[in-house]
Protein backbone atom coordinates (compact mmCIF):
# COMPACT_ATOMS: atom_id res chain seq x y z
CA UNK A 1 0.00 0.00 0.00
CA UNK A 2 3.22 2.27 0.99
CA UNK A 3 4.12 1.72 -2.64
CA UNK A 4 0.81 2.71 -4.08
CA UNK A 5 0.83 5.67 -2.32
CA UNK A 6 4.12 6.85 -3.18
CA UNK A 7 3.00 6.12 -6.87
CA UNK A 8 0.39 7.97 -7.16
CA UNK A 9 1.96 11.32 -4.80
CA UNK A 10 4.41 10.91 -7.79
CA UNK A 11 1.55 10.65 -10.40
CA UNK A 12 -0.12 13.58 -8.90
CA UNK A 13 3.00 15.95 -8.37
CA UNK A 14 4.20 15.57 -12.09
CA UNK A 15 0.36 15.99 -13.13
CA UNK A 16 0.24 19.03 -11.34
CA UNK A 17 3.46 19.84 -12.91
CA UNK A 18 2.40 19.51 -16.69
CA UNK A 19 -0.91 21.84 -15.63
CA UNK A 20 1.06 24.87 -14.35
CA UNK A 21 3.32 24.42 -17.16
CA UNK A 22 -0.10 24.50 -19.74
CA UNK A 23 -1.44 27.31 -17.59
CA UNK A 24 1.67 29.59 -17.62
CA UNK A 25 2.76 28.89 -21.08
CA UNK A 26 2.88 32.16 -22.92
CA UNK A 27 -0.01 31.82 -25.96
CA UNK A 28 1.52 32.26 -29.33
CA UNK A 29 0.98 35.14 -31.26
CA UNK A 30 -1.13 34.30 -34.49
CA UNK A 31 -2.02 37.85 -35.17
CA UNK A 32 0.67 40.06 -35.79
CA UNK A 33 4.45 40.35 -37.74
CA UNK A 34 6.34 43.23 -37.83
CA UNK A 35 7.40 43.09 -41.56
CA UNK A 36 7.45 45.48 -44.70
CA UNK A 37 6.86 44.23 -48.29
CA UNK A 38 7.99 45.69 -51.46
CA UNK A 39 8.14 44.60 -55.14
CA UNK A 40 10.73 42.61 -56.59
CA UNK A 41 11.65 43.98 -60.09
CA UNK A 42 14.58 42.44 -60.30
CA UNK A 43 12.69 38.73 -60.52
CA UNK A 44 9.64 40.50 -62.55
CA UNK A 45 12.37 41.27 -65.31
CA UNK A 46 13.48 37.78 -65.10
CA UNK A 47 10.64 35.79 -66.48
CA UNK A 48 9.47 38.41 -68.86
CA UNK A 49 10.83 36.82 -71.64
CA UNK A 50 10.32 37.20 -75.33
CA UNK A 51 11.75 34.04 -76.70
CA UNK A 52 10.84 30.22 -76.30
CA UNK A 53 8.64 30.12 -72.73
CA UNK A 54 7.52 33.31 -72.18
CA UNK A 55 4.71 32.45 -70.09
CA UNK A 56 3.25 30.56 -67.56
CA UNK A 57 1.66 29.60 -63.92
CA UNK A 58 1.96 27.21 -61.14
CA UNK A 59 5.12 28.26 -60.36
CA UNK A 60 6.68 25.86 -57.43
CA UNK A 61 10.44 26.43 -56.86
CA UNK A 62 12.49 22.75 -55.20
CA UNK A 63 15.68 23.37 -54.25
CA UNK A 64 17.29 20.10 -55.60
CA UNK A 65 19.71 19.68 -52.89
CA UNK A 66 16.86 18.94 -50.73
CA UNK A 67 17.54 21.54 -48.44
CA UNK A 68 13.98 23.42 -48.38
CA UNK A 69 14.16 26.08 -45.69
CA UNK A 70 17.38 28.25 -46.23
CA UNK A 71 18.25 30.48 -49.09
CA UNK A 72 20.19 28.37 -51.82
CA UNK A 73 23.96 28.51 -52.40
CA UNK A 74 25.04 30.55 -55.60
CA UNK A 75 25.62 27.58 -57.99
CA UNK A 76 23.05 25.30 -56.20
CA UNK A 77 20.49 24.04 -59.19
CA UNK A 78 16.89 24.38 -58.20
CA UNK A 79 13.96 23.22 -60.49
CA UNK A 80 11.10 25.64 -61.12
CA UNK A 81 7.55 23.76 -62.82
CA UNK A 82 4.90 25.64 -63.74
CA UNK A 83 1.52 24.50 -65.16
CA UNK A 84 0.20 26.02 -68.23
CA UNK A 85 2.88 27.74 -70.17
CA UNK A 86 3.44 29.50 -73.57
CA UNK A 87 5.72 28.78 -76.47
CA UNK A 88 6.41 31.00 -79.37
CA UNK A 89 7.88 34.31 -80.02
CA UNK A 90 7.00 37.61 -79.05
CA UNK A 91 7.30 39.88 -82.23
CA UNK A 92 6.42 43.74 -82.67
CA UNK A 93 4.42 43.79 -79.36
CA UNK A 94 2.24 40.81 -79.90
CA UNK A 95 2.85 36.96 -80.06
CA UNK A 96 4.29 36.18 -83.41
CA UNK A 97 2.07 32.83 -85.38
CA UNK A 98 2.62 29.72 -84.36
CA UNK A 99 2.62 30.04 -80.51
CA UNK A 100 1.61 27.00 -78.52
CA UNK A 101 -0.07 26.46 -75.11
CA UNK A 102 1.35 23.32 -73.71
CA UNK A 103 0.06 21.97 -69.66
CA UNK A 104 3.17 22.11 -68.00
CA UNK A 105 7.30 22.62 -68.64
CA UNK A 106 10.23 23.09 -66.37
CA UNK A 107 13.52 25.70 -65.99
CA UNK A 108 16.26 24.96 -63.90
CA UNK A 109 18.24 27.79 -62.22
CA UNK A 110 21.67 27.44 -61.13
CA UNK A 111 22.24 29.81 -58.20
CA UNK A 112 19.55 31.75 -56.07
CA UNK A 113 19.57 35.00 -58.18
CA UNK A 114 17.96 36.15 -61.20
CA UNK A 115 20.65 35.72 -63.57
CA UNK A 116 19.28 35.08 -67.38
CA UNK A 117 22.47 32.98 -68.17
CA UNK A 118 21.92 30.45 -65.43
CA UNK A 119 18.15 29.85 -66.43
CA UNK A 120 17.35 27.06 -68.82
CA UNK A 121 13.76 26.54 -69.77
CA UNK A 122 12.73 22.94 -70.92
CA UNK A 123 9.29 20.56 -72.72
CA UNK A 124 9.30 17.82 -74.35
CA UNK A 125 8.30 17.97 -78.25
CA UNK A 126 5.82 15.80 -80.06
CA UNK A 127 6.94 13.61 -83.22
CA UNK A 128 6.68 16.77 -85.16
CA UNK A 129 8.63 18.45 -83.25
CA UNK A 130 6.20 20.71 -81.70
CA UNK A 131 6.14 21.96 -78.08
CA UNK A 132 4.52 19.34 -75.67
CA UNK A 133 4.05 19.05 -72.04
CA UNK A 134 6.81 18.02 -69.79
CA UNK A 135 4.28 15.23 -67.97
CA UNK A 136 1.41 13.24 -69.82
CA UNK A 137 -0.59 11.91 -67.61
CA UNK A 138 0.02 7.64 -68.11
CA UNK A 139 -1.71 5.82 -65.01
CA UNK A 140 -3.92 2.76 -64.67
CA UNK A 141 -7.27 5.83 -63.67
CA UNK A 142 -5.92 7.97 -66.61
CA UNK A 143 -8.58 9.06 -69.10
CA UNK A 144 -6.85 9.84 -72.95
CA UNK A 145 -8.17 13.41 -73.16
CA UNK A 146 -6.87 13.94 -69.30
CA UNK A 147 -3.80 16.24 -68.66
CA UNK A 148 -1.38 17.46 -65.44
CA UNK A 149 -1.33 20.68 -63.83
CA UNK A 150 1.31 20.47 -61.04
CA UNK A 151 1.22 20.80 -57.24
CA UNK A 152 4.21 21.30 -55.02
CA UNK A 153 7.37 18.95 -54.92
CA UNK A 154 10.31 18.60 -53.07
CA UNK A 155 13.63 16.14 -52.67
CA UNK A 156 13.21 13.12 -50.62
CA UNK A 157 16.59 12.48 -49.31
CA UNK A 158 15.15 9.08 -47.86
CA UNK A 159 14.65 7.83 -50.85
CA UNK A 160 17.45 8.19 -53.12
CA UNK A 161 17.20 12.01 -53.54
CA UNK A 162 14.14 11.23 -56.29
CA UNK A 163 12.04 14.51 -56.82
CA UNK A 164 8.24 13.89 -56.49
CA UNK A 165 5.53 16.49 -57.43
CA UNK A 166 2.08 16.14 -57.15
CA UNK A 167 -0.02 15.94 -60.46
CA UNK A 168 -3.43 16.73 -60.68
CA UNK A 169 -5.47 15.38 -63.28
CA UNK A 170 -7.40 18.09 -65.28
CA UNK A 171 -10.28 16.99 -67.60
CA UNK A 172 -12.19 19.37 -69.97
CA UNK A 173 -15.98 19.65 -69.70
CA UNK A 174 -18.56 21.69 -71.40
CA UNK A 175 -20.04 22.32 -67.75
CA UNK A 176 -18.82 24.57 -64.90
CA UNK A 177 -17.75 27.93 -64.93
CA UNK A 178 -13.83 27.40 -66.48
CA UNK A 179 -14.61 24.51 -68.50
CA UNK A 180 -12.35 22.24 -67.02
CA UNK A 181 -12.29 20.16 -63.57
CA UNK A 182 -9.78 18.07 -61.54
CA UNK A 183 -10.72 14.08 -61.37
CA UNK A 184 -8.06 13.05 -59.80
CA UNK A 185 -4.18 13.24 -57.93
CA UNK A 186 -1.13 11.21 -58.58
CA UNK A 187 2.68 11.29 -57.79
CA UNK A 188 5.27 12.00 -60.15
CA UNK A 189 8.51 10.27 -58.98
CA UNK A 190 11.79 11.62 -61.06
CA UNK A 191 15.13 9.79 -60.51
CA UNK A 192 17.83 11.92 -58.98
CA UNK A 193 20.09 12.97 -62.22
CA UNK A 194 17.21 12.54 -64.57
CA UNK A 195 17.11 15.62 -66.89
CA UNK A 196 13.88 17.21 -68.81
CA UNK A 197 11.72 16.42 -70.16
CA UNK A 198 12.65 13.04 -67.70
CA UNK A 199 11.39 10.34 -69.82
CA UNK A 200 12.32 8.06 -67.17
CA UNK A 201 9.96 9.30 -64.38
CA UNK A 202 7.50 7.47 -62.76
CA UNK A 203 3.76 8.54 -61.88
CA UNK A 204 1.54 6.89 -59.55
CA UNK A 205 -2.28 7.26 -59.25
CA UNK A 206 -2.77 8.37 -55.59
CA UNK A 207 -6.17 8.20 -53.00
CA UNK A 208 -5.83 11.82 -51.86
CA UNK A 209 -8.52 13.34 -54.24
CA UNK A 210 -12.05 13.23 -51.91
CA UNK A 211 -15.67 14.48 -52.22
CA UNK A 212 -16.35 15.03 -48.74
CA UNK A 213 -20.18 14.58 -47.36
CA UNK A 214 -21.23 18.06 -48.52
CA UNK A 215 -19.75 17.18 -52.22
CA UNK A 216 -17.15 19.13 -51.83
CA UNK A 217 -14.18 18.19 -53.50
CA UNK A 218 -10.15 18.19 -52.40
CA UNK A 219 -7.38 17.41 -52.99
CA UNK A 220 -3.80 17.28 -51.53
CA UNK A 221 -0.49 18.93 -52.62
CA UNK A 222 -1.05 22.33 -52.64
CA UNK A 223 1.79 22.41 -51.16
CA UNK A 224 4.59 21.29 -49.31
CA UNK A 225 6.62 22.09 -45.64
CA UNK A 226 9.59 19.14 -45.94
CA UNK A 227 10.13 19.37 -41.37
CA UNK A 228 13.24 17.66 -41.38
CA UNK A 229 16.91 18.00 -40.00
CA UNK A 230 18.06 17.07 -43.61
CA UNK A 231 15.87 20.12 -45.01
CA UNK A 232 17.24 22.45 -42.64
CA UNK A 233 13.99 23.02 -40.46
CA UNK A 234 14.59 24.84 -37.33
CA UNK A 235 12.35 22.43 -35.60
CA UNK A 236 12.62 19.03 -37.20
CA UNK A 237 9.97 16.50 -36.58
CA UNK A 238 10.76 13.80 -39.29
CA UNK A 239 7.83 14.49 -40.96
CA UNK A 240 6.47 16.15 -44.64
CA UNK A 241 3.64 17.87 -44.54
CA UNK A 242 1.28 18.36 -47.23
CA UNK A 243 -1.61 20.65 -47.44
CA UNK A 244 -4.60 19.91 -49.70
CA UNK A 245 -7.22 22.63 -50.53
CA UNK A 246 -11.11 21.91 -50.59
CA UNK A 247 -14.82 23.41 -51.64
CA UNK A 248 -15.63 26.86 -52.55
CA UNK A 249 -14.52 28.38 -49.08
CA UNK A 250 -10.66 27.42 -50.20
CA UNK A 251 -10.91 25.29 -47.51
CA UNK A 252 -6.94 23.60 -45.87
CA UNK A 253 -6.58 19.74 -44.94
CA UNK A 254 -3.31 18.65 -43.43
CA UNK A 255 -1.70 15.10 -44.11
CA UNK A 256 1.74 14.10 -43.06
CA UNK A 257 4.05 11.00 -43.61
CA UNK A 258 7.35 9.91 -42.87
CA UNK A 259 9.80 11.05 -45.66
CA UNK A 260 10.57 7.10 -46.34
CA UNK A 261 6.90 6.27 -46.45
CA UNK A 262 6.26 8.52 -49.02
CA UNK A 263 5.41 6.12 -51.84
CA UNK A 264 3.35 3.90 -48.86
CA UNK A 265 -0.48 5.78 -48.85
CA UNK A 266 -1.51 3.35 -46.19
CA UNK A 267 0.96 5.01 -43.72
CA UNK A 268 0.06 8.39 -43.66
CA UNK A 269 -1.85 10.46 -41.82
CA UNK A 270 -4.38 13.01 -41.59
CA UNK A 271 -5.21 15.82 -38.90
CA UNK A 272 -8.91 15.51 -37.59
CA UNK A 273 -8.60 18.61 -35.58
CA UNK A 274 -6.99 17.03 -32.51
CA UNK A 275 -5.41 14.05 -33.47
CA UNK A 276 -3.47 11.97 -36.50
CA UNK A 277 -5.37 9.96 -38.00
CA UNK A 278 -5.60 6.89 -40.80
CA UNK A 279 -9.00 8.02 -42.27
CA UNK A 280 -8.71 10.43 -44.90
CA UNK A 281 -12.31 11.07 -44.59
CA UNK A 282 -11.80 12.35 -40.80
CA UNK A 283 -9.30 15.00 -41.99
CA UNK A 284 -10.27 18.28 -40.60
CA UNK A 285 -10.14 22.45 -42.13
CA UNK A 286 -7.28 23.93 -40.25
CA UNK A 287 -7.96 26.87 -41.77
CA UNK A 288 -9.69 28.38 -44.77
CA UNK A 289 -10.06 31.40 -47.88
CA UNK A 290 -6.75 30.22 -48.86
CA UNK A 291 -5.60 29.14 -52.73
CA UNK A 292 -5.31 26.12 -54.59
CA UNK A 293 -1.64 26.69 -54.13
CA UNK A 294 0.23 27.71 -50.99
CA UNK A 295 3.33 27.82 -49.40
CA UNK A 296 4.11 27.01 -45.36
CA UNK A 297 7.06 28.65 -44.54
CA UNK A 298 9.03 28.36 -40.90
CA UNK A 299 9.90 31.90 -39.39
CA UNK A 300 13.06 33.06 -37.46
CA UNK A 301 10.61 33.34 -34.15
CA UNK A 302 9.68 29.85 -34.09
CA UNK A 303 6.27 30.26 -35.58
CA UNK A 304 4.61 29.51 -39.23
CA UNK A 305 3.55 31.86 -42.19
CA UNK A 306 1.50 30.43 -44.73
CA UNK A 307 0.87 32.33 -47.89
CA UNK A 308 -1.84 32.42 -50.74
CA UNK A 309 -3.86 34.38 -52.93
CA UNK A 310 -6.79 35.54 -50.67
CA UNK A 311 -10.32 33.50 -51.62
CA UNK A 312 -8.65 31.90 -54.59
CA UNK A 313 -9.13 34.89 -57.10
CA UNK A 314 -8.65 37.69 -54.96
CA UNK A 315 -6.12 40.94 -55.63
CA UNK A 316 -5.14 40.46 -52.31
CA UNK A 317 -1.75 38.16 -51.27
CA UNK A 318 -2.98 37.37 -47.93
CA UNK A 319 -0.82 35.23 -44.64
CA UNK A 320 -1.95 33.52 -42.16
CA UNK A 321 0.38 33.09 -38.86
CA UNK A 322 0.62 29.26 -37.54
CA UNK A 323 1.64 28.06 -33.88
CA UNK A 324 2.74 24.81 -35.37
CA UNK A 325 3.19 23.19 -39.29
CA UNK A 326 -0.83 22.42 -39.38
CA UNK A 327 -2.41 25.07 -36.78
CA UNK A 328 -3.70 26.61 -35.20
CA UNK A 329 -3.99 29.28 -37.82
CA UNK A 330 -4.91 33.03 -37.35
CA UNK A 331 -6.77 35.77 -39.12
CA UNK A 332 -5.65 36.58 -42.57
CA UNK A 333 -3.08 39.68 -42.91
CA UNK A 334 -3.37 41.32 -46.07
CA UNK A 335 -0.08 41.18 -47.64
CA UNK A 336 0.03 43.05 -51.19
CA UNK A 337 -2.54 44.74 -53.06
CA UNK A 338 -2.10 43.54 -56.70
CA UNK A 339 -4.26 45.91 -58.35
CA UNK A 340 -1.61 48.27 -59.93
CA UNK A 341 -1.05 44.85 -61.99
CA UNK A 342 -4.12 45.07 -63.31
CA UNK A 343 -4.12 46.96 -66.65
CA UNK A 344 -7.27 45.41 -67.84
CA UNK A 345 -10.48 44.65 -65.92
CA UNK A 346 -10.06 41.20 -67.46
CA UNK A 347 -7.01 40.46 -65.81
CA UNK A 348 -6.79 38.29 -62.75
CA UNK A 349 -4.68 37.33 -59.84
CA UNK A 350 -4.51 33.80 -57.94
CA UNK A 351 -1.74 30.97 -56.25
CA UNK A 352 0.38 33.46 -54.21
CA UNK A 353 3.34 31.28 -52.48
CA UNK A 354 6.30 31.82 -51.20
CA UNK A 355 10.49 30.68 -52.41
CA UNK A 356 12.14 30.01 -49.33
CA UNK A 357 15.25 28.86 -51.58
CA UNK A 358 15.26 31.92 -53.85
CA UNK A 359 14.78 34.17 -50.41
CA UNK A 360 17.25 35.64 -48.41
CA UNK A 361 17.49 35.78 -44.61
CA UNK A 362 14.76 37.32 -42.91
CA UNK A 363 12.95 37.82 -46.21
CA UNK A 364 10.31 35.90 -47.97
CA UNK A 365 10.20 36.19 -52.30
CA UNK A 366 6.55 35.50 -52.92
CA UNK A 367 5.32 34.99 -56.37
CA UNK A 368 1.79 35.54 -57.70
CA UNK A 369 0.29 34.56 -61.15
CA UNK A 370 -1.57 36.84 -63.53
CA UNK A 371 -4.12 35.55 -66.06
CA UNK A 372 -6.98 37.21 -67.96
CA UNK A 373 -10.88 35.86 -68.72
CA UNK A 374 -10.36 36.90 -72.38
CA UNK A 375 -6.58 34.72 -72.29
CA UNK A 376 -5.63 34.97 -76.28
CA UNK A 377 -7.52 38.65 -76.97
CA UNK A 378 -5.33 40.16 -74.11
CA UNK A 379 -2.27 37.82 -74.82
CA UNK A 380 -2.47 39.49 -78.36
CA UNK A 381 -2.64 43.13 -76.71
CA UNK A 382 -0.32 42.54 -73.75
CA UNK A 383 2.01 39.18 -74.27
CA UNK A 384 4.22 39.41 -71.28
CA UNK A 385 1.04 39.70 -68.85
CA UNK A 386 1.03 35.74 -68.30
CA UNK A 387 3.60 35.19 -65.86
CA UNK A 388 4.59 35.37 -62.51
CA UNK A 389 5.01 38.94 -60.27
CA UNK A 390 7.26 38.61 -57.23
CA UNK A 391 7.78 40.49 -54.05
CA UNK A 392 9.50 40.72 -50.76
CA UNK A 393 8.61 40.21 -47.72
CA UNK A 394 11.29 41.93 -44.87
CA UNK A 395 10.91 40.52 -41.34
CA UNK A 396 11.81 42.29 -38.54
CA UNK A 397 14.09 41.43 -36.35
CA UNK A 398 11.93 41.09 -33.24
CA UNK A 399 9.43 38.92 -35.98
CA UNK A 400 6.57 40.23 -33.75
Amino acid sequence: MKKFAVITLMYCIVANLQSNAQTNRKPVNLTDLNFTVEAAPDWNNFLKRDNGWFGGDGIYTIPLNGIENKQANPDDPILFIFSDSMIGKIENGTMADGYKMIHNSVALLNGNKPVAAKMRFSWDTDKKGAAESTFIPRTPQTDSTDYYWLGDGFVNQELGNAVYIFGYRVRNVSTGAFGFKEVGNTLIKIPAGSQPPYHDLKQMDTPFYLTDKKGDIGSFGAGIYVNTTKAGAPAPDGYVYVYGVRGIGKNVMVARVLPKDFEQFDKWTFYDGANWVKDMGEVADVTDNVSNELSLTALPDGRYAMIFQVGGMSTNVGMRIGATPYGPFGPVIKVWDCRPDLEEKTFLVYNAKAHPSLSAPGELLISYNINSLEFIADLKKHPNLYRPRFIRLKINSKGK
